[in-house]
């Protein structure tokens, strides 16, 4: 039996400190796990069963030490491995070896979490898919998992491991996590180390968490980034509960099924005494999305400066318009961007006054059908933009039986009150569910 598997993390690592679980047992479930879903998902780029056994055996023999002690963890192959390839999603790389992991891997694995292997990512993370299909569409009529973190989303909602490190520039991270029908958190944009992650804009680029629940992300980051409020946002109850609904410039591309999904959500916290009112974006805020657009393109095609130089025929069409994007982009442009950027971020902050947190959609609607493109994060640029904390919370199924959800942000390093009400979140909507 490998039930122990479905457990929250934070019952998982303890039962593995105290000796009741080995490390080892822990990986090979996810292991066989893996080993009997994968064919028809395709969730792993690299699986790294031998190396991943050694280092929870190293786990037992030293007596498991750290808050995450033989977790079962997905690396997304955008970050650096020594022990396992890492292709950055791109046939340029194939093979490539790191000499040392990334910044957050390297924490992960000192806590004691096991990198099992490497989840598929999109192309250089943008928006040429790879070949994982959602787990929770019929294996006749696929659909995509989103992306660019798709194999992380994937391999999480299927139980194969507990945790999957995603990026997120765009919508990442929450796309992928609404598509699987899961919990995606983006920490506040710097949170954790972006060392040994390929660039894509790092103005952007943010390291968070795909997860079964919201403790399991907030117990997952807040021990990466030494933050105790943070891995114990679960347990903190905020009163009151002043939720502001923002239904964002873009609320014309919500489909029936995620207007359906914010409705759910606000009946959730009414219940539990929450206060529910609008939230109205301030003027400053409407041109957050061609900001976005504007800063990653840049960003982008002077990061991959490098291979545009000596392999652009190696990519994409997907990818080979993405850097074309960034050369309609001036520098004088950017730097428009970015201030915009800023000041936006500072009328957001001022907004909020009077509000604990903000829920939005979190993509137009249920996953698309088909795997030949993986959604649009139209409800995701802003908040990339913004820096702020978001998380995905599930809060049900669409039209045609396919996951939707909520997004619940709030202002930058706020991610404690975040986590919390997002927590409080997903009980209301099991005890109504249920």
């Amino acid at each position: 039996m490998d039930d122990f598997l479905d457990l929250p993390v934070r019952t998982l690592a303890a039962m593995v400190s105290r000796r009741e679980l080995s490390a080892e047992a822990v990986v090979r479930a996810a292991l066989a796990r893996i080993a009997a879903q994968d064919a028809g998902i395709l969730a792993w780029q690299h699986v790294g069963g031998d190396t991943a056994v050694a280092q929870a055996r190293r786990l037992d023999a030293g007596g498991a030490s750290g808050a995450l002690p033989g977790v079962p963890l997905g690396a997304k192959d955008l970050m650096d491995t020594a022990d396992m390839p890492t292709t950055y999603g791109s046939p340029i790389y194939a093979g490539h070896r790191p000499g040392v992991d990334a910044a957050a891997v390297a924490l992960a694995r000192s806590a004691g979490a096991v990198v099992v292997g490497k989840t598929v990512t999109t192309e250089f993370a943008t928006f040429q898919p790879g070949p994982t299909r959602n787990p929770r569409a019929p294996a006749d009529r696929p659909r995509t998992p989103g992306g660019s973190s798709s194999g992380s989303a994937a391999a999480v909602a299927a139980g194969m491991v507990p945790l999957a490190f995603g990026t997120q520039t765009a919508g990442s991270i929450v796309r992928p996590a609404a598509y699987c029908g899961v919990v995606g958190y983006k920490p506040t944009h710097g949170t954790l180390p972006l060392a040994g992650i390929k660039p894509l804009a790092p103005s952007l680029d943010t390291v968070g968490v795909l997860a079964r629940r919201v403790d399991d992300a907030a117990f997952f980051i807040g021990t990466l980034a030494r933050d105790a409020a943070l891995a114990d946002a679960s347990t903190l109850r905020h009163a009151p509960l002043r939720i502001g609904i923002c239904r964002t410039p873009h609320w014309e591309r919500a489909g029936a099924d995620t207007q359906a999904a914010l409705d759910t959500a606000i009946r959730a916290l009414e219940r539990i005494g929450g206060t529910v009112r609008d939230f109205n974006l301030p003027q400053a805020c409407h041109g957050l999305t061609e900001a976005q657009l504007d800063i990653m393109a840049f960003e982008a095609l002077a990061a991959f400066a490098p291979e545009a130089r000596e392999h652009a025929e190696d990519f994409s069409a997907a990818f080979a318009r993405q850097l074309e994007a960034g050369r309609a982009v001036t520098g004088q442009r950017f730097h428009v961007a970015l201030a915009y950027a800023e000041a936006a971020r500072t009328a957001f902050n001022t907004a909020m006054a009077g509000f604990d947190v903000v829920l939005a959609p979190s993509a137009e609607g249920e996953a698309p059908a088909g795997l030949g493109a993986t959604g649009d994060p139209i409800f995701c640029r802003m908040w990339s933009l913004l820096g702020t904390p978001c998380v995905h919370v599930p809060t049900g199924t669409g039209a045609t039986g396919m996951p939707v959800g909520v997004t619940v942000t709030g202002p930058r390093h706020a991610d404690a009150r975040v986590l919390g009400m997002a927590h409080r979140l997903e009980q209301a909507l099991g005890a109504s569910l249920a």
